[in-house]
């Protein structure tokens, strides 16, 4: 057990702020607790999104069927820790200069901006919650010292063969940098991967009394590769039944060169390899097997929620960091400005209030904290640069709603996405614009087209005009592009 020190509040309370008062939800007048889910690297491969015809996903789905789902959520960074850090101090990276991979425990030390960040959970704690966290909240587990009680990340990443089933980037001359993606059924039994603890934690603590309002935060490692799990959970998706997502040979013929530059994986298998090698159905395979697996883990704590004392009082909130590519546009990889990428699952449950509902504005992982503070009563953090998304779970369709997503790949990289139309524009001006309502998988880029001059110009009017330095402490070690940018910075 892990236990961090008292002395949190370095920058101090939040004085003169007005509380909010709570929706019209049903939610007690008492502080509700919150529970707080995170999965890694999880696309929109659930049942309720619609992502993946053959997925199996009935926890998560239910717990859509109990809230509300936003189908068109975005993160602010498309890789973990940047994407972590932006939900967990309530600041763009363009604010904060937390666009790349970084440590935990060097979140705060980018600018000023950054030192004077709350964490959320350090937020909640200051205004008498009960903080727990278990598993993969921050990138590195909880080395931000931000829960009064973390049960571990036990393993990480999981147990590991001897030696690799499928695939290695060393094995290649033309592959460069480290990467786990691997796939294949390891270990034996569900007792011995980390989401199984991670769920066990939480459901102990679910049946615990506490004194206090809880923040409980339960982080998954599971779609993250390696795509190992047991041999059970790969037996309910046969192989050769399965359906790989559309793919365009050609679709990068209008992506602009910098574009291509920036969202190269190098170390990672690419859809042609794998089409030669007649394994991309089992990489289809391993994926769904894996989110099923979590899935079960995910129920278990819904499930004990539901039979704990705290059942008719705690806000559920499920994300996961980012998404993925399963083989669109030759890749397989999170890293890159494409809606494969940033879009990703939000669902928000509310005692008492709305069910079943979906909400297509376009929302922000960003706009997590100053939701939940809104919906707890507690005094907004005016360092916040979300918005609160209290008026859409209470009127999903037609609370007005005028803000894009804003997603950062290094400074001066953003993609705007709306309700319509997503814009990608790059450090050297160079762009794509695409319909997503007729055009999903981002295949025409429209930007030159010059028949969209207005909407483009009205999504770069959402784009900051200054944006913060690349963190010194930032660490890329793949991508030529990032290699040089560290070096520039």
């Amino acid at each position: 057990m892990i236990n961090k020190s008292t002395d949190i509040f370095k920058t101090g309370l939040i004085i003169g702020a007005m509380a909010c008062f709570l929706p019209a939800s049903g939610i007690s007048k008492e502080k509700p607790n919150v529970l707080f889910i995170a999965v890694d690297d999880l696309n929109d491969w659930v049942g309720c999104l619609n992502g993946h015809p053959q997925t199996r996903t009935p926890n998560i789905d239910k717990l859509a069927s109990r809230g509300v789902l936003f189908t068109n959520a975005h993160c602010q960074a498309p890789i973990c820790g940047p994407s972590r850090a932006s939900i967990m101090t309530g600041l763009y990276p363009s604010t904060s200069g937390n666009y790349l991979q970084l440590n935990d425990d060097d979140i705060k030390k980018s600018n000023e901006a950054t030192r004077e960040a709350i964490f959320l959970s350090d937020y909640f704690e200051q205004f008498g919650f009960k903080t727990m966290g278990v598993g993969k909240l921050f990138h590195n587990g909880d080395g931000a010292n931000a829960f009064s009680e973390y049960g571990g990340v036990f393993e990480k990443m999981g147990p590991k063969p001897e030696k690799r089933f499928n695939y290695n980037p060393a094995w290649f001359e033309d592959k460069t940098g480290g990467t786990q993606t691997d796939w294949g059924a390891y270990p034996e039994a569900d007792s011995l991967m980390p989401d199984y603890k991670y769920a066990a934690w939480a459901v102990e603590r679910l049946n615990q009394k506490h004194q206090k309002p809880f923040f409980l935060a339960v982080g998954f490692v599971r779609p993250h590769v390696p795509w190992y799990v047991p041999q059970k959970w790969f037996d309910k998706f046969p192989a050769a039944e399965m359906i790989t997502p559309p793919y365009k040979p050609d679709d990068l013929t209008d992506v602009p060169e910098l574009g291509r530059r920036i969202n190269e994986a190098p170390m990672m298998p690419d859809t042609e390899w794998l089409i030669e090698t007649n394994q991309w159905k089992d990489v289809v395979q391993a994926y769904l097997a894996c989110v099923h697996f979590v899935d079960a883990q995910i129920g278990k704590v819904l499930d004990a929620l539901e039979k704990s004392d705290y059942a008719e009082n705690t806000i559920v909130v499920l994300w996961s960091d980012h998404g993925y590519h399963l083989g669109e546009k030759n890749r397989f990889a999170k890293q890159s400005l494409w809606g494969r990428d940033t879009r990703t699952v939000l669902i928000c449950s509310i005692p008492g209030g709305n069910r079943d509902e979906l909400c297509s504005h376009p929302v922000q992982l960003l706009d997590i904290y100053p939701t939940l503070v809104e919906l707890c009563g507690l005094p907004p953090n005016p360092a916040n640069e979300g918005n609160s998304l209290v008026s859409l779970i209470e009127n999903p369709w037609s609370a007005s709603w005028e803000y894009p997503a804003l997603s950062f790949y290094g400074k001066n990289n953003v993609a705007v996405t709306g309700n319509q139309f997503r814009l990608i524009q790059y450090e050297d001006g160079s762009q794509e614009f695409y319909d997503v309502h007729n055009d999903p998988y981002e295949w025409e880029n429209l930007a030159g087209t010059g028949y969209y001059h207005q909407e483009i110009k009205k999504m770069q009017d959402f784009i900051p005009a200054k944006q913060a330095g690349l963190s010194p402490f930032s660490s890329y070690d793949f991508n030529e592009y990032f290699i040089s940018l560290t070096k520039r910075e």
